[in-house]
C-alpha cells in the first residue's frame, strides 16, 4: 500500500510543524548528542527541529519524500545560518546511505504515518554505526486528554483515527514503538523508552492549538480525506471546528498530547 500522509501540507499543518523545536520535541535525545556526531533526520519537514539539532552535532542531513517541503526547510536553514545542514529527497524505506554511516538517526512524528514502520526502522538501524542511536518519537491520539470536554472533540478524535487507519497508518504510534523496534530485530535491552508531552493551556497556547486544528479539520488533507472516505461530512466537521473554539474559550482549558519516545542503542 502506498503511504498517504494523513495531515497533508496545508498551511495550518505547517504552522504546527514550525512550532516544534529540539527542546519541546526531542528533549529525550539532547543529552546524548555531542559535536563529533553526524546525524540523519528522517522526515525533517520544515526543519525547525533539524536546525536546532545541527547546533549540537557536526553535521545533519535531512530527508523528505516531497520536494516542496524541502523548499521551506532550505529557507529555515538559510535564516538560521545552519551551514552544516543539507537536505535531499529520500524515502525512509530506502535510505541511500551506506551501512553504519551515522552516529544518530532521528525521526519525529514519522513512524505513525507509515504503512511499514518496522521496515523504516530496519533501514534507520542499518545506517547507524555500532554504538550509535536511533531516536524516534510519535504521538498517541487515543491517549490525548482535554478539559473541558465538548462532545465535538470526541468526534474529532474518532474521525482522525478512522482516517489514519484507512490510510494504513497507526494514529496511536507512541504506544507501539517498543513492539516495532522488537519486530525490527532489536533486543529488548537495546531499547530505552520514555514518554514526553505537549501541553496547551495558556490563553496563547489554547488559541494557537485550537485554531490550527479547527482549520485542519475542515480544510486540510485530513478533512478532505474524511469526507472522501465517508467518515465525516462537512457539516460534522464544522461542528468539530466549533468544539475546538469552545474548548479554547475556557480559561481553564487543558489539552495534553502524550508522545512515546524511544532510543535504540545499535
Amino acid at each position: 500500500m502506498k503511504d498517504v500522509y494523513t495531515h497533508g501540507h496545508h498551511s495550518s499543518v505547517l504552522k504546527a510543524h514550525t512550532w516544534r523545536t529540539a527542546e519541546n520535541s526531542a528533549g529525550y535525545l539532547l543529552p546524548h548528542l555531542d559535536p563529533s556526531m553526524r546525524l540523519l533526520d528522517v522526515g525533517c519537514g520544515p526543519a525547525t527541529i533539524t536546525c536546532d539539532l545541527a547546533e549540537r552535532v557536526s553535521s545533519v542531513i535531512g530527508i523528505e519524500p516531497i520536494d516542496g517541503i524541502l523548499e521551506k526547510a532550505e529557507a529555515a536553514r538559510a535564516e538560521r545560518g545552519a551551514d552544516n545542514v543539507t537536505f535531499e529527497i529520500g524515502s525512509a524505506y530506502e535510505l541511500r546511505f551506506d551501512d553504519a554511516e551515522f552516529e544518530v538517526v532521528h525521526a519525529h512524528q514519522v513512524l505513525q504515518h507509515l504503512t511499514d514502520p518496522v521496515g523504516a526502522l530496519r533501514e534507520m538501524i542499518r545506517v547507524t554505526k555500532p554504538g550509535g542511536l536511533v531516536a524516534v518519537r510519535d504521538a498517541d491520539y487515543q491517549g490525548m486528554t482535554w478539559y473541558p470536554e465538548p462532545s465535538g472533540l470526541d468526534r474529532w478524535r474518532e474521525s482522525y483515527r478512522a482516517v489514519a487507519k484507512h490510510n494504513g497508518a497507526e494514529p496511536d504510534g507512541g504506544r507501539h514503538l517498543v513492539q516495532w523496534a522488537l519486530d525490527a530485530g532489536v533486543e529488548r535491552d537495546q531499547v530505552t523508552a520514555s514518554v514526553g508531552s505537549w501541553l496547551f493551556t495558556t490563553d496563547e497556547e489554547r488559541a494557537f492549538w485550537s485554531e490550527l486544528w479547527a482549520e485542519r479539520t475542515v480544510t486540510s488533507a485530513f478533512g478532505e480525506q474524511a469526507r472522501e472516505y465517508g467518515i465525516a461530512t462537512l457539516d460534522e466537521q464544522n461542528i468539530m471546528a466549533d468544539a475546538w473554539r469552545e474548548w479554547a474559550a475556557h480559561s481553564a482549558g487543558w489539552f495534553m498530547v502524550p508522545c512515546g519516545e524511544l532510543l535504540i542503542q545499535v
